[in-house]
C-alpha cells in the first residue's frame, strides 16, 4: 500500500488513513501469518511458527515476538481496538475458527491484554499432506477490467492501486481459492476480501465499495467478489496486494501480460 499515497480511509471518507489505528499495526504486522497459517495449514499441514514478516511498517524490522513480548508461536496479545474479527483477519483465519479456539462467541467483545489462540490447535492439522509449489509468474488473471494508478514500489508499497478504465467495476478472484475474511473489520483497508490460493499465494482486495463474497466461500477465477470503491477524486479504484510464502510481492510478477 503506498505510504503516504493519498490513499482515503473508507470508514471515515475524505479522510486521512489512520497509520495509529491499533488495528492497521495489527494488519501490517501479523497478515503475512496469512500466508503461514493458511498455506502451511491447509498445503502443508505443519504447525504455524512466526517469522520476520513484510507485512509491518516499511520503517520497522520488528518480529513477531518482539512485537508481543511474552506471547509464544501461534498466540497473539490484544491491542486497544482490536476485534475478534480483525484478529482473525490479520492472520488469514475465519472468525469462527478463532472463536471456536479461544471458546468464544464470534461477537465476544475483547480485553487489551487478553491472549488469544491465532493458529489451529495441532489436532486440527495434518502431517500428511506435502508443501505446495511456488507460484509461476502469469499465474494471476487480472482482477479487473482497468489500468494500474499506482505502480508497485519495493520498499515504499505494498501492492498495486488499480482504476477501472470502463463501466465494468467489478473486482474479481485472481485465481481459484477460498475466503478467508470478508469485511470491513480492518479499518486502514475498508471493505476488504483476502483470498488463500494454492502455491502460498494470498491476495487481498482492499478499499471495495461493495463485497460481494463471505469468508469460507470457494471462488474461481474471474469471479465478482466485491465491487470497486472510489477515490477522493472519484475514481472507481481498488488496492490489490500479493503475498507469497508471506513475503511482499510485486503483483505485476504474477499477473497475465496480457492486462486488465
Amino acid at each position: 500500500m503506498p505510504e503516504g499515497g493519498g490513499r482515503r480511509n473508507d470508514a471515515n471518507p475524505g479522510g486521512p488513513l489512520r497509520e495509529t489505528i491499533p488495528i492497521h499495526e495489527a494488519l501490517t504486522r501479523w497478515l503475512p501469518q496469512a500466508a503461514l497459517v493458511v498455506a502451511a495449514a491447509a498445503l502443508s499441514g505443519c504447525t504455524m511458527t512466526p517469522w520476520t514478516d513484510s507485512w509491518q511498517p516499511m520503517r520497522s524490522s520488528t518480529p513477531m515476538s518482539a512485537a508481543t513480548p511474552g506471547v509464544i508461536a501461534g498466540y497473539y496479545r490484544v491491542n486497544p481496538g482490536d476485534t475478534l474479527a480483525s484478529v482473525a483477519a490479520a492472520y488469514g483465519q475465519r472468525v469462527q475458527d478463532v472463536a471456536s479456539w479461544n471458546h468464544m462467541s464470534p461477537n465476544d467483545a475483547l480485553s487489551p491484554g487478553q491472549v488469544l489462540r491465532v493458529a489451529p490447535p495441532p489436532a486440527a492439522t495434518s502431517l500428511t499432506q506435502a508443501p505446495s509449489a511456488s507460484a509461476q509468474p502469469g499465474s494471476l488473471a487480472w482482477p479487473a477490467t482497468g489500468i494500474v494508478a499506482t505502480p508497485f514500489s519495493a520498499g515504499k508499497t505494498r501492492g498495486i492501486v488499480i482504476a477501472a478504465s470502463g463501466p465494468d467495476h467489478s473486482v474479481r478472484a485472481a485465481a481459484n481459492g477460498r475466503v478467508v475474511y470478508a469485511g470491513t473489520g480492518v479499518k486502514a483497508y475498508g471493505p476488504l476480501v483476502i483470498l488463500k490460493h494454492d502455491n502460498g499465494l494470498i491476495t487481498a482486495y482492499g478499499h471495495n465499495g461493495k463485497l460481494l463474497v463471505n469468508e469460507g466461500d470457494a471462488v474461481r477465477t474471474g469471479q465478482p467478489i466485491a465491487e470497486m470503491g472510489t477515490d477522493p477524486s472519484g475514481r472507481a479504484t481498488f488496492e490489490f496486494e500479493v503475498r507469497q510464502n508471506g513475503k511482499v510481492a510485486d503483483p505485476m510478477n504474477f499477473l497475465a501480460r496480457n492486462g486488465g
